[in-house]
């Protein structure tokens, strides 16, 4: 059977991508919005002490939606049409963002020193860097699903690095669960670590050349 794609395919993609995102993000606010309709009254200092282990859970998921929304998007400004194994690894995609609410209220019931709590939170965030990574393969697989003028720019190597870094990271936040939710911000250390690996890999030829020609 033919392949029957219009050019509002890609469009329809994206758009209920976001809209999803939209949705997840918008539930994290919902367990916020408890605390002040239970009947009681509180302070609004009472409020930020008693219930700060649900202000954190909220601060770290939204940053982190909002974090995986911009690599999508980054991804798909590169993309002019989509494979079927592609739609697929978005969806996977979006089961597990749509999944951090979950997560989240996890983390505020049962805190961020909890090593269960950590290992499905981290887990869930490694699944969804390995679909975006997945996806940016396919891409970079079929170079005609990106845009002629952007073709090249797609690398795969800053996703997979992520993803060993949240590999280290769950194991760090089940040996020493103390530090909680804070191990993530080794993420920050994915940057560096691609761009020294590419310096490594486009600088070895030259340090061949130069050894051979010094002997």
């Amino acid at each position: 059977m033919p392949r029957i794609r219009t050019d509002r395919g890609l469009d329809r993609l994206v758009n209920f991508t976001d809209a999803s995102v939209a949705i997840a993000i918008t539930l994290l606010v919902l367990p916020l919005i408890d605390l002040v309709t239970d009947g009681e009254e509180h302070s609004v200092a009472s409020l930020l002490a008693d219930e700060r282990g649900t202000f954190l859970a909220f601060a770290i998921s939204f940053v982190v939606i909002a974090n995986f929304w911009v690599g999508h998007h980054r991804v798909f400004e590169h993309l002019r049409d989509y494979s079927n194994a592609m739609l697929w690894a978005n969806f996977l995609w979006l089961a597990s963002i749509v999944f951090i609410p979950f997560t989240t209220q996890l983390l505020a019931d049962q805190g961020t020193d909890e090593p269960a709590v950590n290992a499905l939170y981290i887990s869930v965030m490694i699944v969804t860097t390995g679909s975006l990574a997945l996806v940016e393969w396919l891409a970079v697989r079929d170079p005609d699903l990106q845009h002629p003028e952007v073709r090249g720019e797609l690398e795969v190597k800053g996703a997979l690095v992520a993803v060993l870094l949240l590999l280290v990271i769950l194991v760090l936040a089940v040996v020493a669960p103390g530090v909680g939710m804070f191990w993530l911000f080794l993420l920050f250390l994915a940057g560096p670590l691609t761009r020294w690996a590419e310096r490594r890999r486009t600088g070895r030829p030259r340090e061949q050349g130069g050894d051979g020609e010094a002997s």
